[in-house]
């Protein structure tokens, strides 16, 4: 898959994939159950993945604690400029940037890796309070971009990558040149009127009304053969979104793989939010601790469900700081999948006021 090529001993390991070790009766008893696997999740990667035009390296990163992060890096080639790193939300991974990785590695190395407990990365055991599972992700990117080695970068994350990112951008400001947050979750307070509270998504009400305080994704692995259908069913959206690259059901197995594994990111997830729209520990309660020359900008979905009154809020507590935010017509809470060739444009031109 793409090529490869190392610069340093030990830094990229080639293991076709990382299967999840059982634990317990339960755990023992669901993978018969559910029609998935690491190696499923790899073949269906590799068909997304197989839409790049552009050179690209796909391997996992070795972490000092043996934790692996799965790393696909675009035009490895172009070192001259600052590299763009692109952080994926809850229940992503590396394959759904598919729409605009060629178009923002063509003048910069592009990387993006599935979040620890994510994806194809490893899926260790979270701390079970918020600042601890919060740390924990934050540590892991500290750690994957040290490894990597890069200086500095142009820090991108969408949604929860994009609490994730601010996250790292107060723990490690010297590392970050340009702060791109898009549709970010976990800004807000949770508001006292309940009028004034935007209605989640339907695919999650759903999901709730099944399994109430459960794991967000639980459903997937409790309904067993059915899951995949579950994703189609719930998420149709997804189909339409890449239906420019994929006519078959290759996003929504992708999706399903993604998240029909062991739940250990998203139990960190779980143990980090209050209600599926807002945090535990508010980002915007923080937001003034990144240092003032970092730039942010803000982008949203017109039609997100998040609230995007956060980006003015942000503005306000930054007064001597870049900050900006927009919004992109015809998007919802996925914007880069929405309007990918305006999305696309916006962070090329953001990348470029950088180097």
């Amino acid at each position: 898959m793409g090529w490869f090529s190392s610069t340093r001993q030990g830094l990229f390991t080639m293991a076709d994939d990382l299967e999840q070790q059982p634990q317990g009766w339960l755990s023992s008893w669901l993978p018969a159950w559910r029609p998935t696997s690491m190696s499923q999740l790899k073949n269906v990667e590799a068909r997304i993945l197989q839409c790049l035009q552009n050179k690209f390296l796909a391997r996992y990163v070795s972490l000092p604690n043996q934790n692996k992060i799965w790393t696909v890096t675009v035009s490895p080639e172009l070192r001259d400029r600052t590299p763009l790193v692109m952080v994926h939300g809850f229940g992503g991974g590396v394959g759904l940037w598919i729409l605009n990785m060629d178009s923002l590695s063509a003048r910069r190395t592009l990387h993006t890796f599935d979040l620890l407990g994510f994806g194809r990365s490893s899926r260790p055991t979270f701390p079970r309070d918020p600042e601890g599972a919060e740390d924990e992700f934050v540590t892991s990117i500290e750690t994957w971009r040290e490894t990597m080695g890069i200086p500095s970068m142009i820090l991108l994350g969408h949604s929860l990558g994009g609490f994730l990112a601010t996250s790292y951008s107060i723990k490690y400001p010297e590392r970050v040149k340009h702060l791109i947050l898009v549709d970010p979750w976990g800004f807000p307070l949770r508001p006292t009127d309940p009028s004034e509270i935007r209605a989640p998504p339907t695919w999650f009400k759903a999901v709730v009304s099944v399994l109430g305080r459960s794991n967000p994704l639980a459903v997937l692995r409790v309904a067993g053969p059915w899951g995949p259908g579950l994703v189609q069913r719930f998420r149709p959206d997804f189909k339409r979104k890449f239906a420019d690259f994929f006519e078959d059901d290759t996003i929504s197995e992708y999706i399903y793989h993604c998240n029909a594994q062991n739940p250990s990111g998203e139990t960190a997830f779980k143990a980090m939010m209050e209600s599926f729209g807002w945090a535990r520990r508010p980002m915007l309660e923080r937001i003034h601790l990144i240092r003032k020359d970092v730039p942010i900008t803000m982008i949203y979905g017109a039609n997100t469900w998040i609230d995007t009154s956060t980006g003015k809020k942000v503005k306000m507590q930054r007064p001597d700081s870049y900050v900006r935010d927009m919004e992109i017509e015809g998007a919802s809470h996925h914007v880069y999948a929405d309007q990918p060739h305006i999305f696309n444009s916006v962070v090329e031109e953001i990348c470029d006021s950088v180097d």
